[in-house]
């Protein structure tokens, strides 16, 4: 009985990925793996297993002079500023926003609502896990920018990859080449890295804290592909031409 049901399982298996195609094979596993990082990682930082690492870190980006200095000369510090801007509520809402309209004159409709979803949704999950996780923020330092939330996970880091990877699949999508496609991805992920790494630079959150938001992007960013993916399938979403995919 135990072979039946495990070879049922087997079969059922193999019929699910025959099914589906290879990109979004990928992205599921992907996704699998972005939500077992971010268990794994909000884990080990509530048993305070991340202590020793998340201070090396911080104290590591300071002048052992004066920590109350980040490491580099000041134009160092200004421009992670600049890349902790781009990572901002407002920055992001701008660009979804010009990215929808795009997508309304290009008479997409169903794709900007699926944007704006995506991102507004991003943002209402990221408002939710830090109230419940409530971590502090850190106090080594003194910070290098205003802050009024918690600290995890990074809302800068998991918004910033909801919303320039959400924008740079979309782009992607609109181009044949594949080398452009590459580029577009690619900028979207230095984009993400760089806002993460920024807000470690000024003090503002722990390292796990971005570790935490980048995975958790990732993962809502994965999701919205899938189900971009899905809906395209079934004719609810345009396709790059405009057009709902009838495929």
């Amino acid at each position: 009985m135990s072979n039946g049901r495990s070879g049922g399982r087997r079969q059922g298996l193999l019929s699910w990925l025959g099914g589906h195609d290879l990109a979004t094979l990928v992205l599921v596993f992907l996704l699998a793996g972005a939500v077992w990082g971010f268990a794994e990682l909000a884990d080990e930082v509530f048993e305070g297993e991340t202590g020793g690492f998340d201070r090396w870190l911080i104290l590591a980006l300071r002048n052992p002079a004066d920590i109350a200095d980040p490491l580099g000369p000041a134009w160092l510090e200004e421009m992670g500023r600049d890349f902790t801007a781009l990572g901002g509520v407002g920055v992001l809402t701008l660009l979804t926003l010009a990215a929808a309209g795009f997508l309304l004159l290009r008479r997409q409709g169903h794709a900007a609502l699926l944007l704006l979803a995506a991102v507004g949704g991003g943002i209402l999950l990221s408002s939710l896990m830090k109230h419940g996780f409530s971590r502090p923020r850190p106090e080594l330092v003194p910070y290098g920018s205003h802050i009024y939330t918690s600290s995890f996970p990074s809302g800068h880091s998991m918004m910033s990859a909801v919303t320039y990877l959400t924008l740079g699949a979309l782009l992607a999508r609109a181009e044949a080449r594949r080398r452009i496609k590459a580029y577009l991805l690619i900028l979207a992920v230095l984009l993400t890295f760089s806002v993460g790494l920024s807000r470690v630079y000024l003090g503002v959150h722990w390292p796990t804290d971005v570790l935490a938001g980048w995975t958790a992007g990732a993962a809502w960013a994965l999701a919205c592909w899938l189900a971009a993916r899905w809906l395209q399938r079934r004719g609810r979403v345009e396709g790059p031409g405009g057009a709902p995919d009838s495929t």
